[in-house]
Formats: structure tokens, sequence, C-alpha cells
């Protein structure tokens, strides 16, 4: 059996409706779990990319990237490995005001995790913190102890280490 590992799939297509719900499809298709997804505009005007964390085989991989590739509306997609990205999530926490002001100890939770307040209002604080996924799960164990009202993370972001020049390969096609 093959090895699994983390792969990030970067996905460059137009924004078109529909597009999301083909995308999942070829993941469902073969029982294949998405730990995360994030889309937002490229670096191109008009081109959004989707961002996709999964664990699974390099051969599964390659067999879903080509799937992808045939969408219409998909310009390019691509997979990489952990070692091969630089990648990031973000986390909100909401906590109890009460805890910031009586609780001096979670100001130093804050300050040790180097996440910062966004917000204070006297029934709540929001905290924001951008690290690696164990980072915000650790700053979400340390918080919850002192009254945590809310909490949300994002999906990876990510750039690869080697130069992708997407506009060199769209401009290709």
């Amino acid at each position: 059996m093959e090895k699994k590992e983390n792969y990030t799939v970067s996905i460059y297509t137009e924004n078109n409706i529909g597009l999301l719900n083909r995308i999942s499809a070829i993941f469902l298709k073969r029982h294949i779990n998405i730990d995360t997804i994030n889309s937002s505009p490229s670096e191109i005007e008009q081109i959004y990319r989707f961002v996709i964390v999964v664990k699974v085989s390099e051969s599964d991989i390659k067999k879903i990237i080509t799937q992808i590739e045939k969408q219409i509306e998909v310009i390019a997609a691509f997979f990489h490995t952990d070692q091969e990205t630089i990648f990031q999530e973000s986390a909100l926490y909401k906590v109890k005001s009460k805890s910031l002001f009586e609780e001096r100890h979670i100001q130093n939770i804050i300050k040790n995790s180097h996440a910062k307040i966004v917000t204070v209002s006297p029934e709540f604080f929001v905290i924001e913190k951008t690290g690696f996924r164990e980072e915000t799960e650790k700053l979400y164990k340390d918080l919850a102890p002192y009254g945590l009202l809310q909490f949300v993370r994002s999906g990876r972001i990510s750039v690869t280490k080697e130069p992708l020049n997407i506009t060199e390969i769209l401009n290709e096609k």
C-alpha cells in the first residue's frame, strides 16, 4: 500500500457557479476527505484559486489532478507536498471580556502565542492568530478555560517555495 501524505492542491479557474460542487465530487467519488479548502482571487485579474488540502497517496493525487483539469473552467491544477510549500492558517477566538480584565494570566497566553487582540468590547474580546494548525489548536486549548465563546479557523493558504510562474503557464495554454 502506498504511503499517504498531505498534499496541497492549487486550482486556477474562472469564477463559475457550480465548479466547487464538481471539484468536491471528484474527491467524493474516490472517498477522499478534504481537510481544508479555501478560495480567493489569484495574482491574475479575473482568475480565482482554490487551495485544497488532502491526505492521499501520490498516485491518487495525480489521478485527481487529471480529473480536475478536465473541468472546462479549470485553467491549471497543481499539487505540492508540505515540504514544497509555505503555508499558514488564521484563527479567531472570541473570549469573555471578564477574563481579560480579571485573569492577568490570559494576557501572557496571548503574548506568548504571538497572537493579537483585534477588538475589545465590554462583553467580549477577539484574538487573531496566524500560524500552523498545531499553534492555533494550542491557543484554543489554552483559552478554553477562560470562557471561549466562539472559534473559527481558515483553511490553509499557501505559496510554493519554487517559482510557479502561473502567468507564463496561462499564456502557454
